[in-house]
Order: structure tokens, then C-alpha cells, then sequence
């Protein structure tokens, strides 16, 4: 069966498939709203859960052309890597680990998806999600897995910015003139 399907998230031609899924535009929604609906309907998978924690998705960036992003949920915090039609993106089953070498090194991500929005690949940024002791601390270690993923430095990225003095009209003017105080 041939489908071609288009809409301002994704775009699907050929036959459907859950490897046939090109996001064109940000998936946090479609994310977000998957794992929601994971957690509302009882399906999480089983093992530890944080009560603490709630369904979040930071915002996807892009990553020579794919989609990078992070998902905290009561059961685990992943980076998750969805296909926006560059050269991370690599097919394969649900369940295999793949190595994909982002600019931050290289990260095995293991395969999974849904046939209503696609596939995805995840790696876990955390051994037991019981250690977490808040959202805020949840969102913080997806923020600094995704920054070192990318190959930000988190010591460049969290120093405290030092707020300059305010000006004066005639600091600005002196200034303007290429005259220092």
C-alpha cells in the first residue's frame, strides 16, 4: 500500500513503515504527546519509577540535519535522536544499539518507535532514575547530556554571567570617541 502523507511535522511516501518517518519540523510535540499517553495509559515500562517526575521534553535541536533532543519521564531521562533526513539517521531494528558519532563523541542509541509517528533511537543519560530528586534536577541532567552531546562545554555554557555597570550618556559618548576611562 502506497501513502503519502503530509502535514508541517512530517512527511511520509512509500510504503508505511515506522523507518518511512522524516520530521521536517520540531517533534518535541509528537514526543511529548507519545510518552504522555505511554504514562496516562498505564503502558510505562516496568522497573523503577520517580514519582517525582513527570513527562518533559527539552526542545530538539538540529544535528547535521536529524533531530537531537532529551525526554525526562517518571521512568528514565533519554536523548532521543529522530530522523530529519541527514546522516545520523541510520535504520535498524527496534531494540539493536547503533553507534552515532555526534560532534560530542560518539553515543550508542538503541532503536525504538511507534507506527502511528515513526521511529526514534534513545540513549539513557541515567542508571536509576530513583536518584533524581526533583524536575529540576531531572531537567538539568538532560540539558548537560544534550549540551555534551552537541560538544558544548557545560563549564562554558553554566558560567555566571558578570552584568556590566550601567553607562553613562557620557561614558557611551567617550567611549563612542575611542577614549577609555
Amino acid at each position: 500500500m502506497m501513502t503519502t502523507i503530509r502535514n508541517s511535522t512530517f512527511v511520509i511516501c512509500r510504503p508505511v513503515a515506522m523507518t518511512d518517518t522524516v520530521f521536517l519540523d520540531d517533534p518535541s510535540e509528537v514526543i511529548a504527546a507519545h510518552y504522555a499517553q505511554v504514562w496516562e495509559s498505564g503502558t510505562a515500562p516496568a522497573g523503577e519509577i520517580n514519582p517525582r517526575l513527570s513527562v518533559a521534553v527539552l526542545s530538539f535541536v538540529r544535528c547535521q540535519d536529524d533531530w537531537l533532543g532529551a525526554v525526562i519521564t517518571p521512568w528514565a531521562i533519554h536523548l532521543i535522536l529522530m530522523n530529519g533526513g541527514g546522516c545520523l539517521w541510520g535504520d535498524i531494528p527496534p531494540g539493536q544499539l547503533r553507534y552515532v558519532r555526534l560532534p560530542g563523541g560518539a553515543q550508542g542509541f538503541i532503536a525504538d518507535g511507534d507506527p502511528e509517528i515513526g521511529a526514534w533511537q534513545y540513549a539513557s543519560l541515567l542508571d536509576s532514575i530513583g536518584e533524581v530528586v526533583d524536575m529540576r534536577a531531572a531537567r538539568l541532567i538532560a540539558n548537560d547530556g544534550l549540551r555534551l552531546a552537541l560538544g558544548l562545554s557545560a563549564e562554558a555554557v553554566d558560567q555566571p554571567v558578570e552584568p556590566k555597570p550601567p553607562v553613562s550618556r557620557r561614558g557611551f559618548l567617550r567611549r563612542l570617541a575611542g577614549k577609555r576611562d
